[in-house]
């Protein structure tokens, strides 16, 4: 029966997949009539300069597949438990498109300020911490390395879960700055947890995470260097939101900076850039943050940047489930 069940979870990766592939060109297209062209921050490398204009809010492409995937399967099979992560990856996405909308080309605005963006991903990831303690049970923390969960207090598991929703979000929305790199970490942490899903039995979850990798994969496609877009804040916001969700729904979530190595030391150098200016009269620590771009000024092209990141972001993802089979 496991086996059966894992069938299906697959072909519904592959089928987000295709429906992916079919959706990406005439949505490109049609972000391109509206005029959803990316405007380029003059601070950032020069090389980019050239990719003024190309269109932004390809997270659409995902998102889409991902809801009629998703609501395909639930109409036929059920899985309600899905509704939360797949409500916290729209949410995320229309917050993240409103951000997007705003950092057009031609406009003079950079977009919400980071204020703004964290007071929508907190109401998002309340909500979200809310209906996994109380309606879904998920209050516990399994300790990476052992089979032991430790069942913790709302006054605890509240306010970290919160902070493991937003904290994702804005790792992974950091780390979107180079042509497939976001993207490709991405379906390594969904892959990841779809096998600890599945070992735990949780088959709708399972379902739901190769939904979005099969989804991410095919945006891939058409965000492989030189990209025909981007994933923007419409995508970046709605799979980090979407992953912290998923890794508590796991009750793996401890996992989620090993899984996610990468995009910890990419938000860690951000952090560290900002300190250091700040206590060094604005001397640098990297040439430039995150690190993406201090290896590019380095001299790696960009797509060595993307393979690189991908490679550590597997060896991370290995380790992060042979942890979860301890």
């Amino acid at each position: 029966m496991a086996s059966t069940e894992l069938a299906y979870a697959l072909i519904a990766g592959i089928g987000a997949f295709v429906v992916g592939i079919l959706l990406g060109q005439p949505l490109i297209r049609l972000l391109i009539r509206l005029g959803v062209g990316k405007e380029i921050n003059t601070w950032g490398p020069q090389t980019h300069l050239a990719k003024r204009g190309t269109p932004t809010m390809g997270g659409l492409i995902i998102i889409s597949s991902v809801l009629l995937v998703t609501l395909a399967i639930n109409l036929t099979i059920g899985g309600l438990s899905i509704l939360l992560p797949l409500g916290a990856l729209v949410s995320a996405a229309l917050l993240g498109a409103y951000d997007d909308y705003r950092t057009l080309v031609g406009r003079a605005s950079e977009g919400l300020t980071p204020a703004q963006k964290m007071l929508g991903l907190l109401a998002i990831a309340i909500v979200a911490a809310w209906v996994l303690h109380h309606n879904l049970g998920a209050n516990g923390v399994y300790v990476p390395g052992s089979r032991a969960l430790l069942s913790l207090p709302p006054w605890l598991y509240l306010p970290l879960a919160v902070f493991a929703i937003t904290g994702t979000a804005n790792a992974v929305n950091i780390t979107d700055g180079v042509d497939g790199l976001a993207g490709s970490l991405l379906v390594l942490a969904f892959l990841a947890y779809a096998i600890i899903a599945f070992l735990q039995g949780q088959i709708y979850l399972t379902i739901f995470a190769f939904t979005v990798m099969g989804a991410t994969l095919a945006f891939l496609w058409f965000n492989a260097h030189p990209a025909e877009v981007f994933m923007g804040d419409t995508g970046a916001l709605a799979l980090g939101t979407a992953l912290a969700v998923v890794a508590l729904m796991t009750q793996q979530w401890l996992l989620l900076p090993v899984i996610g190595v990468v995009f910890v030391v990419e938000t860690l150098s951000v952090i560290l850039q900002k300190a250091y200016r700040k206590l060094n009269h604005d001397q640098r620590l990297f040439r430039m943050a995150p690190l993406h771009h201090h290896f590019e000024l380095s001299g790696w092209a960009e797509t060595q940047v993307s393979l690189r990141f991908w490679t550590l972001g597997m060896l991370a993802a290995m380790f992060g489930i042979a942890l979860a089979l301890l």
